[in-house]
């Protein structure tokens, strides 16, 4: 069962073949002035983000939220009937994967192109990055020093055996980091690396990147793998009892030398099967203004992607960086072979 948004209303629905589904009238009508969202999204601040763009434009946003590789098997098996307009969603991975099974079309936008890099968009126009987050190394200040590690090849050093924490390998942002290694080094090299990693976990992975971060505030390693925004997280709910943790958290960006930091992002395209086609280009198109781009970047504590728009204060602080240019469809489409070669290597 899955919670479904319409409008600013929740409805509940299951269908008897087991698929999610939910009466939404009006919603497929091409001529209503309406946008059908699919997000994977759920914060806060993205509400007031879809409340201006109705009243800057009279468009209406109907909205159903969920997992995102939900979303992705709910529109395969709408079809031709989807009346989604616009997908949502975290991680180059799944918005690739969505975009590899014709559930996206391609559209030409110069506000888009001209707003958004290279990098982090698709070459041929079926998704584009909104906002970005940079994949970390987080350490305790008392047990590293900034320069003790520079790169995620550095993570494998047999120094640091017993010392790393990271996610299983089946998560998403394990896979398209790896990715990346992947795309940088070649197969080999990468099962390597993998290798002397799964060497110095300090434990089996386990939780989320916050749980991570908790992980090695606790001392049971002095390194991990991390999302910025999770610390970010921490750092703006402001709770008394995460001062001491914030206060032993160092973050690096590693790769500074050489191909900068690991970059992912939030993205969205338009559906394969849009009936409000003009009503979803304008929305995206939207997504890159400077008002939308500091509500997504402050919704989940990322960074925008437009040059002209501050970072958040929670994650600005960690300083500039060098972030790598690989395009983000590169990594997401190594995703598969890159968890066949962690699985090689023992990252489970």
């Amino acid at each position: 069962m899955e919670r479904f948004v319409v409008g600013r209303r929740s409805f509940l629905a299951m269908s008897a073949g087991g698929m999610a589904s939910v009466a939404m009238p009006n919603v497929v009508r091409a001529q209503e002035k309406v946008v059908n969202l699919y997000s994977a999204r759920h914060y806060d601040t993205d509400e007031a983000l879809y409340g201006d763009f109705a009243k800057a434009t009279g468009i209406r946003i109907n909205r159903i939220d969920g997992n995102p590789d939900a979303l992705i098997e709910r529109l395969k098996a709408e079809g031709s009937n989807s009346p989604c307009d616009v997908f949502i969603s975290i991680d180059a991975g799944r918005i690739e994967a969505a975009r590899a099974q014709g559930l996206l079309q391609a559209i030409n936008s110069e506000a888009i192109v001209g707003a958004v890099p290279d990098n982090l968009r698709d070459p041929d126009g079926h998704w584009f990055g909104f906002s970005t987050r940079a994949r970390v190394i987080m350490y305790h200040k008392d047990r590293v020093k900034p320069g003790d590690v520079a790169s995620y090849e550095d993570l494998a050093n047999p120094k640091w055996k017993g010392k790393v924490l990271t996610r299983s390998s089946t998560n998403i942002y394990s896979q398209s980091l790896t990715g990346s290694v992947l795309a940088a080094h070649g197969a080999e090299k990468t099962e390597a690396w993998c290798r002397g990693l799964v060497a110095n976990f300090a434990r089996a992975p386990k939780g989320g990147d916050t749980d991570q971060i908790r992980a090695v505030a606790a001392g049971e390693g002095d390194l991990a793998i991390s999302n910025t925004y999770y610390l970010g997280k921490i750092i703006r709910t402001n709770k008394p009892e995460d001062k001491e943790l914030i206060a032993k958290i160092g973050v690096i960006f590693p790769n500074q030398g050489d191909r900068g930091t690991h970059i992912n992002i939030s993205g969205g395209g338009l559906a394969a099967h849009a009936k409000n086609k003009e009503n979803g280009i304008k929305f995206l198109e939207y997504l890159v203004t400077a008002s939308a781009q500091r509500y997504f970047a402050a919704g989940n504590d990322e960074y925008p992607v437009v040059a002209n728009v501050a970072a958040p204060a929670s994650v600005a602080g960690f300083g500039t960086f060098k972030a790598d240019k690989l395009n983000a469809r590169v990594f997401a489409r190594n995703n598969a072979e890159a968890l066949k070669i962690m699985d090689r290597a023992g990252w489970k």
